[in-house]
């Protein structure tokens, strides 16, 4: 019973260890995870190393190749990086068994030690960013401590030593090392518990190496599951990885085994531990080496296996995936860009309620109420995405930033509800066969023109972070209520002059009113969206066209 408590808390402080030190690192590098997607390019070298980059920050493979496939889904990278990115992680996971054959268990108390007291005694925030990487670094060591001492009294065991024995054959070495890594959905893992059990000095690497391979097709199975309902380039993303490890691990069991196992005895004679960790990490390697050469086939490959494409609905996500929420820096970013496309959205719903308007065409009062309807989704969709967000680690800035794009959202719904409401208005006129006085058509065309140029102004202050295109909005808004003023003026005069019917006049003054708040509601997107330009922040990242 101690054995298993011992085993079970120390996998589980090793986990919760890792976990913790992969957000830590997360939080510091902050901005620069997004400055390590933007280094994506179809060069598949760049694409490798990125994939090894984000792996040892997120302390996970599976975490990484989870992102890709969100990445895939959401549309901000493209099978032919994916592939670089997946065989990249696949490097980069080898690091953590490097850290764990280093046996720190020793000083790992003091490491945790140190990390909190630099956490709760500095206010500076870096400090304590980094304090948590200590903390964590720590923890993951104090479980490996708790799961070689649970290992220990195993020594002396028969049933053990028969267990263990069993591993000589290589297929049962596969079987347990991908069934482990299924379950605990994490290579790491269960190479720290291979490292564990070989420091019980009966384990040895031709014993070792079939449980490595095996983890390496496991680890797949998160990457599946993170498929399952995601787009079919996404779901190809995810079949590459599973091909890339399986093909990988066939050409290792038949060809390279032996001397590889080899390679690592002469490097490390004596230390089982390290043997296991060279062994997994030139294993990773040389795969990627050799399969480097056939990307292509394997994106072929994945595309002859998934067939077909997606239909895309226009209030389906098209820059987010549930997926990057494990990356609150890319996820927030990318959530800013589903906001442009909402806001851009609206803009075309504007555009169409003043076509309905002016030319009686009831065609475009429908398709208003069409946009409306998807505008209305977006804004559903959108907020349950940043409540799921916003139970992720982020840091102040990132929760400002939030507090922006909600309220931006807001405005940019209200917009969308006034545009909505002058098709109302534009109905009602066709039923009734009412018309504009030329003068009134005049003046809405003008009204609408400055009404659209103020819009338009704040989406781009939104997309380019100009302040001055924002200032630029409060001198449209100030142009916007003195028409509207003087348009009610005009419009009482025409009507006590007989000029136009009282029925027309209410559908011309309803209409100025959700002019003039379409307007309020441009000035509200450009003040907020100043203030986080003032804090030396922006919405989004790229200023480019998405």
């Amino acid at each position: 019973m101690r054995v298993a408590i011992e085993l079970i808390g120390g996998l589980g402080l090793f986990l919760f260890g890792m976990s913790f030190m992969g957000t830590a690192l997360q939080k510091a590098a902050g901005s620069k995870m997004r400055g390590i997607l933007a280094a994506l390019t179809n060069n598949r070298i760049i694409g490798v190393l990125v994939g090894c980059v984000v792996t040892i920050v997120v302390q996970s493979s599976s975490a990484t190749t989870v992102m890709t496939v969100g990445f895939v889904n959401a549309g901000l990278m493209n099978l032919s990086q994916a592939i670089g990115v997946i065989m990249g992680a696949n490097i980069g996971t080898t690091i953590t068994a490097q850290m764990v054959a280093f046996n720190l268990t020793d000083i790992a108390p003091l490491v945790v030690g140190l990390g909190v007291a630099f956490y709760y005694g500095s206010k500076k925030k870096r400090v304590k960013e980094i304090a948590e990487i200590f903390i964590g670094f720590g923890i993951l060591f104090l479980g490996m401590a708790y799961m070689r001492s649970a290992i220990e009294p195993l020594k002396e065991s028969p049933i053990f030593m028969d267990a263990l024995m069993n591993f000589r054959n290589p297929i049962i070495g596969i079987i347990t090392g991908f069934v482990i890594t299924a379950v605990l959905q994490s290579s790491s893992a269960t190479t720290a518990l291979l490292i564990a059990v070989a420091g019980s000095g009966h384990l040895t690497i031709e014993m070792a190496y079939p449980i490595l391979f095996g983890e390496n097709i496991g680890t797949c199975v998160t990457a599946m599951l993170a498929s399952i309902g995601a787009h079919k380039t996404a779901k190809r993303a995810a079949l590459m990885h599973l091909v890339f490890n399986v093909v990988g691990t066939i050409i290792f069991m038949i060809f390279l085994r032996l001397p590889v196992q080899y390679l690592v005895q002469i490097i490390s004679p004596t230390h089982i531990e390290r043997q296991i960790a060279n062994a997994h990490t030139l294993f990773n390697i040389i795969s990627v080496i050799i399969m480097f050469p056939f990307a292509n086939q394997i994106v072929k490959l994945s595309e002859k296996l998934i067939k077909g494409e997606d239909v895309d609905k226009e209030d389906a996500f098209k820059y987010l995936d549930k997926r990057l929420l494990a990356t609150p820096s890319i996820a927030l970013d990318q959530f800013s860009r589903e906001v442009l496309r909402m806001a851009k959205m609206v803009e075309e719903e504007f555009v169409d309620a003043r076509l309905a308007l002016l030319n009686s065409d009831e065609d475009m009062v429908y398709s208003v109420f069409e946009k409306e309807k998807i505008v209305n989704t977006m804004e559903k969709n959108l907020l349950d995405y940043i409540v799921d967000l916003s139970k992720y680690p982020l840091t102040s800035a990132q929760r400002d930033k939030i507090t922006t794009l909600m309220n931006t959202i807001n405005d940019v719904e209200r917009i969308g509800d006034h545009s909505d409401n002058i098709a109302e208005l534009a109905l009602y006129n066709i039923e009734n066969g009412s018309d504009f006085s030329e003068q009134a058509i005049e003046e809405l065309n003008q009204m609408m023109d400055t009404v659209h140029e103020a819009y338009k102004l704040a989406i781009l202050t939104f997309k380019t972070a100009d302040s001055e295109l924002g200032i630029a909005v409060f001198e449209k808004e100030k142009a916007i209520n003195n028409m509207e003023k003087k348009y009610r003026k005009n419009h009482m005069d025409r009507l006590n002059d007989g000029l136009c019917s009282t029925s027309t006049g209410i559908v011309f003054l309803d209409t100025l009113s959700n002019l003039e708040r379409i307007g309020d509601h441009s000035t509200n997107m450009a003040e907020s969206i100043i203030e986080v330009i003032n804090k030396g922040k922006v919405l989004i990242d790229i200023k480019g066209d998405h």
